[in-house]
């Protein structure tokens, strides 16, 4: 049995053409929010899937669902971890959801594929803003929190300064260190109220910086 041929035909073209289209929607809004996988990163990567399937189609093997362990890897670069926080996970979902994409073009379903690059990026726009009001009504602030002395007691006086501008207030951390005290809270509340906090600790006696 020889080696399989292989070779472009203007479906191959058209496949890809709207494989750079689709991930081009998904990579301006990207690319606007300054993320990591910014343009080309997500066109790539929708591209590349497109082709991955294009191969393994031409090679029976149907759709390359390998394809999906392979991005999991490129999603995981982007996302950042410290000891508090996570970020980069939307970015690592759009790079997930547009390899599908990519995979749905190369596998001919380019109604699939559009109608998925318009619903993602209603996802990431219109349901960012609700995203934001909600986050205005109850919004999570970490504030890391050096103090002028080694005193506990200003901790219990700072979560008291909180709790009177009707936020919540939770230790994520306390230590010691050069002779300070040293602490993380999570202050959750309205924005206003937390704005109103931050001009207060501005002048809030043995806080040295926030």
């Amino acid at each position: 049995m020889g080696p399989a041929e292989f070779h472009i035909d203007n479906q191959d073209l058209i496949k890809i053409g709207i494989s750079i289209v689709c991930g081009g929607i998904l990579g301006i809004e990207r690319q606007y929010k300054n993320k990591t996988a910014g343009f080309r990163t997500i066109i790539l990567i929708c591209l590349g899937s497109t082709i991955f399937t294009l191969i393994a189609q031409r090679a029976g093997l149907g759709v390359n669902i390998n394809v999906i362990t392979g991005v999991g890897f490129i999603g995981a670069g982007v996302i950042f971890k410290d000891d508090i926080a996570v970020s980069g996970l939307t970015t690592a979902a759009v790079i997930w959801t547009s390899a599908a994409i990519g995979m749905a073009v190369g596998a001919g379903d380019y109604l699939l594929a559009m109608i998925s690059s318009v619903v993602t990026i209603v996802v990431l726009t219109l349901f960012h803003i609700l995203e934001n009001y909600l986050d205005k009504l109850h919004h999570d602030r970490l504030y890391s929190i050096v103090f002028d002395d080694t005193v506990y007691d200003r901790l219990t006086e700072l979560e008291e300064r909180v709790k009177a501008h009707n936020l919540k207030v939770r230790i994520v951390r306390v230590n010691k260190q050069d002779d300070n005290l040293h602490a993380a809270i999570m202050v959750t509340g309205h924005r206003k109220h937390i704005n109103k906090l931050n001009q207060e600790l501005l002048t809030t006696p043995h806080i040295k910086s926030f």
